[in-house]
């Protein structure tokens, strides 16, 4: 194999969770980086093999030796981050923010928002591509299900339910406090880092504004 070129942390973390099952190749690597590329930017329906050859600078026929259908190509690049990468290094990002000492849920939402952030400007490509293609896929809804969704609700539940018992949170069922804050925290951090990050956006603002709303709506 060739000396693998510097990569993207991203990419690299996927290179990594091949490894152990079967490792790839250094054309594999090439096509899985621009498959990514291309799938992000126009989306798995509009993404050609034509176009993700080109990028990686091989034959189309060889993408269809390696994977028999463009289908194929997207769970390969799914399929292990679901599996492998994408839930612990979800929940090894939140354990950071919750091992913290949050005496408020204004400084524990402040800090999982700026910790999301970072992971947004690290992932970008993987997390467009997971928002586009999970709602039409049943199976990598699936796999979102089972890997990722019950081990970051263990992690933040607690938290929830502290605050709660401290009385700084007011009564109502842990999970659909989770929900109404998850959906306030993306309705700011979608638009901002994947449908218009050009926009002319105040960051400090916006995450004032976004906790501000928050607590608006948990306080006792």
């Amino acid at each position: 194999m060739s000396e693998q070129p510097n990569r993207d942390p991203w990419i690299q973390e996927l290179i990594d969770a091949y490894n152990g099952d079967t490792r790839m190749t250094d054309k594999q690597i090439r096509i899985v980086a621009a498959a990514v590329e291309v799938f992000a930017e126009k989306g798995y329906a509009a993404a050609s093999t034509s176009d993700i050859a080109r990028k990686a600078e091989v034959a189309e026929g060889t993408i269809f030796r390696h994977y028999k259908t463009k289908k194929d190509l997207l769970y390969a690049i799914v399929a292990p981050i679901m599996s492998k990468m994408l839930a612990p290094f979800v929940i090894r990002d939140f354990v950071k923010v919750l091992d913290a000492p949050h005496a408020t849920p204004e400084s524990f939402f402040r800090a999982v928002i700026e910790n999301r952030i970072e992971f947004l400007k690290r992932n970008q490509p993987m997390v467009q591509i997971l928002l586009q293609e999970i709602p039409f896929h049943p199976e990598l809804r699936e796999r979102f299900k089972q890997h990722v969704m019950p081990r970051v609700l263990e992690k933040i539940v607690p938290v929830i339910e502290r605050f709660q018992r401290e009385g700084q949170i007011r009564p109502m069922p842990p999970l659909t406090a989770v929900r109404l804050c998850a959906s306030a925290v993306i309705g700011y951090l979608l638009p901002r880092y994947i449908m218009a990050p050009d926009a002319d956006w105040d960051d400090r603002r916006e995450i004032d504004e976004t906790v501000e709303f928050l607590m608006r709506g948990l306080r006792p």
